[in-house]
């Protein structure tokens, strides 16, 4: 960033000062519900805490919002301010600061291409196809990078260093999940807004969304409460109270199916989401982390759902997460719908 030149704050730093010191709460709260809902809710949910805690020992914590109100929070550890660690759902919060950056015209097109945006990176790979790779295929992992990572756990390269992979495919051929995507994605975003990611996501996302302070040591950590506000975001598309963060167009475009996808998600693949074939009109979509982090959206019940799981092979394996979304959590979002 550009060093000050003056002792007086800028306009952005004096709104970021303001916010910080204003409650998380007062930013932006959660609908109140009705008397009605919160009856439907209590006996919607009775009993799932228990059966969370002896069916479902992986999972550390749920966070269930319905149509926009809190409907069932449970936390293993009893602390729901923890910061926890999501894995690959940064990947989804990736997508919706790209959103941002294209809102405010910070980039200009997806389908700008990334040596334009990031000149330095052109002479690090002599493949002629890898200039043609636009933020498009960034986020929808069509890059065309020689990748072989079926898990999705290999380590994140630096920018430079995953630029100058050798291609297997044409850009926008073949889904291969790469995890130094959004690396690369982090370096342009960086560029093209002239700060750094952090101060950007606290701008953009964190203080509009009233989120608290994620973590970014050893990936991204935060409330599972803030999982569900990115979900909620996408579910609105994109707006969040009397503010339009994200264009819609961009989030309908994120949420759908861009290509078939593969693994580790073996799904269709929108921008950094995974889209759940379902027949409605508008289908379910989700972040997904590494053994068991999840942000589920499902538009049919206004519906969103955050978990955190333990962190294991046998985690991953069992799934147990997903398995309680799928079929206690959804079972009670049903019986408590109007």
């Amino acid at each position: 960033m550009t060093p000050a030149t003056s002792s007086r704050p800028g306009r952005h730093a004096r709104l970021l000062v303001f916010l910080s010191l204003l409650p998380v709460a007062s930013l932006a709260q959660w609908r109140s519900p009705t008397a009605q809902e919160q009856a439907s809710d209590a006996a919607a949910f009775e009993g799932m805490e228990r059966v969370i805690g002896e069916n479902f020992p992986q999972v550390q914590s749920v966070f269930v919002a319905l149509g926009g109100r809190i409907a069932f929070r449970y936390y293993r550890d009893g602390t729901p301010e923890a910061l926890r660690a999501v894995h690959s759902v940064a990947k989804s919060a990736a997508s919706a600061l790209v959103g941002a950056a294209l809102q405010q015209g910070h980039l200009q097109s997806l389908d700008q291409r990334v040596v334009d945006l990031l000149p330095e990176l052109a002479p690090l790979n002599a493949d002629p196809r890898s200039r043609e790779i636009t933020l498009r295929h960034l986020l929808t992992m069509t890059a065309g990078f020689q990748v072989d990572d079926p898990a999705g756990t290999a380590p994140a390269l630096r920018a430079r260093e995953g630029w100058a992979r050798p291609m297997s495919s044409a850009p926008g051929q073949t889904f291969a999940y790469d995890n130094t995507i959004p690396v690369i994605l982090a370096a342009i975003l960086e560029r093209t807004t002239g700060m750094p990611l952090a101060d950007y996501a606290r701008q953009r996302l964190v203080a509009p969304l009233g989120m608290a302070e994620p973590s970014y040591r050893q990936g991204l950590h935060m409330r599972t409460e803030d999982m569900a506000r990115l979900g909620q975001l996408f579910l609105q598309n994109g707006r969040w109270g009397d503010r339009q963060l994200l264009a819609p167009a961009f989030v309908a475009e994120a949420t759908t199916a861009r290509n078939a996808g593969g693994p580790p998600g073996s799904l269709p693949y929108g921008f950094m989401w995974w889209v759940v074939p379902s027949g409605a009109q508008r289908q379910t979509f989700m972040a997904s982390g590494y053994s068991g982090q999840f942000v589920w959206v499902y538009p049919r019940l206004d519906m969103v759902v955050a978990t955190t799981s333990s962190v294991s092979a046998d985690a991953q394996r069992q799934g147990q997460a997903l398995q309680l979304i799928r079929t206690r959590l959804f079972a009670a979002a049903r019986k408590s719908a109007p």
